[in-house]
């Protein structure tokens, strides 16, 4: 076997299997050889060989005009399958194999693919770094001593090693977006809603829904197209027409010096081609996005995480999984919401009623009073940080919090419900660096397309 699986993206893939350049059985092994040879990484939770090529087989055989047809798909670990266990990393669901697959999953089969194994994460996805006390820390394959990013952190890795072409990740605040920064993949949110979210591991159903990381954006746009439904036509985006917003405020302050030099490169590059850069200002988004973020996670996954146990792992009650949280991290947030500092329904009736549309309504009125097709920011402040910085990081020469400096260019738009797509900037032989184009809700195939025509100008 030839082909370069550590490059060959998942579109590449299906046409090889299709022409007979490489047999869905064939490929499938070698898969099966790289989680093997990448077992230092720890990006793998469940896995069989056999089975994979078993069901490489079966899926092209049953399917080999479809989309998908024979791809094998790395699933983060808190989307049901009734292939392996659904654990999302903690304790208590190590062994939990829920009845029917989540409705993403369904959608990837019936596309002809198929969940090849399913990548580890932050433990709850309640964490940005991947360093599972559970199920240990998941490894950068960039630099094996640094984090991949979160929680998504086992799918990024898995997909940037090319043990698997394609992933399924979650996105709350940035759990797409920001390991595929860190890894030097792609990451992307869509609008709230466009994916099926049925069956997976939550922490909120305001703010969830599952996202996917890839080699190229040609194969987030298939993803798309198999998830959502939608086949809208690809348009070639002539990036000379295009009107992007540049929020310095807050978005650009305090850069790590290779983001903040990665970042202008892209953005005079841009600019030669032709791209319109407007500078624009949403400072005022932020006060409403503090009031807005933690009161509706923390006030959702206590009520929509014992349902998810109710329904899917009726065996474990909420009681038991909070005594199996090993991560120090996510007891903490999750034991901060078991007595009287419990987020009050005040607060999140709040953020409800007032912080999520006052959001909305600045980030509209700024994409009309512009004209922009989106705007675009470093996806995170800075690359990839040592594994074991859980509390705090180094930047420019101070310990700052992780958490909150890794999501703080992310979060907005999650919580606005908008689509995000992180991409590889160039850098070089240097750690990744992620550069972001965010859209408006419903605008997923035309940020998807101006994705592609940015990524096709890198490459040049």
């Amino acid at each position: 076997m030839t082909l370069d699986l550590g490059v060959l993206d998942a579109v590449a893939t299906v046409a090889a299997i299709r022409d007979g350049t490489v047999s869905a059985a064939e490929y499938a092994q070698a898969l099966a050889d790289r989680v093997a040879d990448h077992a230092d990484l720890n990006a793998i939770q469940h896995f069989d060989a056999d089975q994979l090529v078993l069901d490489a087989t079966e899926a092209f055989q049953a399917r080999p005009e479809a989309a998908l047809s024979g791809l094998p798909i790395v699933a983060k670990d808190n989307i049901n399958t009734v292939a392996y266990p659904t654990s999302a990393g903690t304790g208590a669901l190590l062994s939990n194999v829920p009845a029917k697959d989540a409705g993403s999953v369904r959608r990837i089969i019936q596309a002809g693919g198929f969940i090849g194994a399913k990548a580890g994460m932050h433990e709850l996805a309640f964490g940005i770094t991947s360093n599972n006390t559970v199920t240990g820390p998941i490894r950068n394959p960039v630099d094996p001593d640094l984090i991949p990013g979160g929680s998504s952190g086992g799918t990024a890795a898995a997909v940037a090693a090319g043990i698997f072409p394609a992933g399924l990740g979650t996105d709350t605040g940035g759990s797409c977006r920001i390991p595929a920064a860190l890894c030097g993949i792609v990451g992307f949110r869509p609008t709230v809603g466009r994916y099926d979210g049925s069956g997976v591991v939550p922490i909120s159903h305001t703010r969830d829904t599952v996202g996917t990381l890839a080699r190229s954006v040609r194969d987030i746009v298939l993803l798309d197209e198999v998830l959502s439904g939608d086949h809208t036509a690809k348009a070639d985006t002539d990036l000379a027409s295009v009107t992007l917003g540049i929020p310095r405020s807050v978005y650009f302050s305090n850069l790590d010096p290779l983001v903040e030099q990665a970042m202008e490169a892209q953005l005079s590059a841009l600019s030669a081609l032709g791209a319109r850069l407007v500078q624009i200002d949403l400072t005022s988004i932020q006060p409403h996005n503090d009031a807005f973020g933690l009161p509706v996670a923390f006030y959702e996954v206590m009520r929509d995480l014992p349902a998810y146990l109710a329904e899917h792992a009726p065996g474990v009650s909420f009681e038991t999984l909070v005594a199996g949280i090993g991560s120090p991290d996510v007891a903490q947030v999750i034991g901060s919401q078991l007595g009287e500092g419990a987020m009050s329904e005040a607060a999140y009736r709040s953020a409800l009623d007032t912080h999520g549309p006052a959001m909305r309504r600045i980030y509209g009125s700024t994409f009309e009073e512009h004209g922009l097709d989106a705007i675009v920011f470093p996806t995170t402040p800075l690359p990839a940080r040592p594994i074991g910085d859980d509390r705090a990081v180094m930047l420019n020469g101070e310990w700052v919090p992780t958490f909150t400096t890794y999501i703080r260019n992310t979060d907005p738009g999650s919580n606005i419900g908008a689509p995000g797509i992180s991409l590889p900037c160039p850098v070089g032989t240097q750690l990744p660096v992620g550069i972001e184009f965010d859209s408006l809700p419903g605008r997923d195939r035309s940020l998807l397309f101006l994705a592609g025509a940015v990524e096709r100008s890198m490459a040049q």
